[in-house]
């Protein structure tokens, strides 16, 4: 499924969007209110959602607020450029990736198939073909990459695809240090360039939804001026 929405009040954007990602092989659909960017979000199936901060009725924020109480598409957030706090808000409520303004639509592109390749085949690539299928059982956590579902001691826990694609990063290196360019690369799709905090917001979130501890052990400790690592049950070590 190749349709997207383009919630954003800046027609001309989304007339240019509209003919490049159409040129590109998507569908696009586009809104440029943020209310009914946010009814049209739940009410059709799309492969992923761009939206813009700034919106007339409600802003972005609260479109995805909205959308993620009933749907876990890929959302890719625009932002004006060089501003910071937007970009962390936006991933702590549950946004895959943010672009900020203004762009090329070349990058917005590549923007979205890293989104695409996580959501929708697993990350394949940080894995061999054979392990990306099998179940992954470490202290209270069960994650499935088959079904991309997460359960820690049983309950299920609700994950973004980009929360998803980390965990599983992390747990099949669990005990080890990640670094933060290893992650950014496998987890978005992209290198890692100067300021940018997303692989960090994702952590956090990561451990607002799974607990900070495990057993007595901090569950992703943060390994300063590296990067990250997944603490090994006692069990396991």
């Amino acid at each position: 499924m190749n349709r997207i929405l383009v919630i954003d009040d800046d027609i001309e954007l989304c007339e240019l969007l509209t003919d490049y990602l159409s040129s590109e092989g998507f569908a696009v659909q586009t809104c440029n209110h943020g209310e009914q960017g946010a009814s049209q979000a739940l009410a059709e199936e799309y492969a992923l959602v761009v939206l813009d901060v700034m919106l007339p009725g409600i802003n972005g924020f609260d479109v995805l607020r909205k959308i993620r109480k009933r749907s876990n598409v890929p959302v890719i957030m625009l932002t004006a450029r060089g501003d910071d706090i937007d970009r962390i808000v936006g991933l702590e409520l549950g946004a895959d990736d943010y672009l900020p303004k203004p762009f090329n639509p070349r990058e917005l592109v590549a923007r979205i198939r890293a989104v695409q390749r996580r959501s929708e085949n697993g990350e394949k690539a940080i894995s061999p073909a054979a392990e990306t299928t099998a179940e992954l059982l470490l202290g209270d956590i069960l994650l499935c990459p088959a079904s991309r579902t997460v359960k820690r001691a049983g309950q299920n826990i609700e994950l973004t695809s980009a929360e998803f694609t980390l965990l599983e990063v992390l747990l099949r290196r669990a005990g080890q240090v990640v670094s933060r360019e290893d992650l950014v690369k496998k987890v978005l799709g992209r290198r890692l360039s100067a300021y940018d905090r997303s692989i960090d917001v994702h952590v956090s979130a990561l451990r607002k939804k799974l607990g900070h501890q495990s057993g007595n052990s901090e569950r992703i400790r943060t390994v300063r001026g590296i990067g990250y690592l997944y603490s090994l049950p006692e069990s396991a070590r």
